[in-house]
This record gives C-alpha cells, sequence and structure tokens, in this order.
C-alpha cells in the first residue's frame, strides 16, 4: 500500500493525507501555545508551519527517521481536528514512533484515541511493525490517558532528559509489541 493512499475510516473519523486545502486548519492549531506546551518547542509561525505542511503532505517510511503524518478529519463534517503520524524509528528492528496532535478545540471527546488505535493497527496490520512506541512528556496527563486505552505499557520514565527555555522535563516512553495488538483485536 502506498502511504499516499491511506484513507482509514472509522465510526467518526477519515485519517488521510493531507491535501494542500488543508493548510488554513493545520496552521491554525499548529500556531496555538497550549499545543506546544509538551513538544519542547515554540508554537510554529506560518513560514515554519508551511515547511512542517510541506513534509507532511509527501508521507514517507522508506528510510530510518523517514515519517508518515496523516490528517484526522470528523467525518459529520470534513472538518480538520488534527494529525498522527508514525515515523520509521529502526527497518532492520521493524520499529516504528507513534504520536498525533490535535486542534484543543476538539479535546476531551475520544478523537485522539479513536484515530490513534486506527494507525496502530495499520502500522501493526499492514505495515507490519513489530513494535510501535510513543515518546510523551510525563506532565501530559491527556496523552498518557490515550496510550494507556489503547493498551499501550510503559517502558521508562525518564529523568530530566529533555530541556525547553531552562526547564528540565521527564519523558514517558510507551510501547506495544505486534502480538499484544493481535490478541487485543482478538479478544475483541
Amino acid at each position: 500500500m502506498a502511504l499516499s493512499d491511506v484513507h482509514i475510516s472509522t465510526d467518526r473519523l477519515v485519517i488521510r493525507p493531507f491535501a494542500p486545502g488543508d493548510f488554513p486548519a493545520f496552521f491554525a492549531y499548529h500556531r496555538l501555545p497550549e499545543v506546544y506546551h509538551y513538544l519542547y518547542q515554540d508554537p510554529l509561525d506560518e513560514t515554519a508551519a508551511r515547511t512542517k505542511f510541506a513534509k507532511a503532505s509527501a508521507p514517507k517510511l522508506v528510510d530510518d527517521g523517514d515519517v508518515a503524518v496523516f490528517a484526522v478529519e470528523r467525518r459529520e463534517d470534513g472538518v480538520l481536528i488534527g494529525e498522527v503520524l508514525l515515523k520509521l524509528a529502526s527497518s532492520a528492528a521493524e520499529q516504528a514512533e507513534t504520536g498525533y496532535i490535535f486542534n484543543p478545540d476538539f479535546a476531551g471527546k475520544g478523537y485522539a484515541t479513536e484515530a490513534m488505535r486506527a494507525l496502530l493497527d495499520l502500522g501493526f496490520s499492514t505495515l507490519k511493525f513489530h513494535r510501535i512506541f510513543a515518546r510523551l512528556d510525563a506532565l501530559n496527563k491527556g496523552s498518557v490517558g490515550v496510550v494507556e486505552r489503547l493498551g499501550m505499557r510503559r517502558e521508562a520514565h525518564l529523568i530530566e532528559n529533555d530541556r525547553f527555555n531552562d526547564v528540565w522535563g521527564d519523558e514517558y516512553v510507551y510501547a506495544l509489541l505486534k502480538r499484544e495488538w493481535q490478541e487485543r483485536r482478538q479478544a475483541g
């Protein structure tokens, strides 16, 4: 499957490649300080957002470090509410890192969990990854809830491993193996 052909429908969402018309909604959430609070960087200005959007619009997973970012659109009205991604961490070890960014206007409705469930299924079932992991700020309770609802296990708590604006932050690493995902899917 070509990543440019990914089109996944869930009960409430469509996960698909970005289209040129998505930029205004993409920039709307990438410029918000609250979105970048746990990402250890400043929100994007328009120039940086256009660069990031161009990369997001060309998903690929060929070489280690490549990233496939997909738009998350609400089915009921076609509104772009965020994005999910897979980053090829190691082709030899069949490992990917996953992540997501959502517009806070749509928080608290289970969209991130629903989108990530579909992305994990893509990663394990179609792309054949052995292990998918997520790294997140230990203070990001919302993201901790998302990965734990997905059945990911906390494998590490890194202490003061990153610094932004002279503030040290801790990081959690959560992961899931393909066989664990398959067992959960079979259990229903």
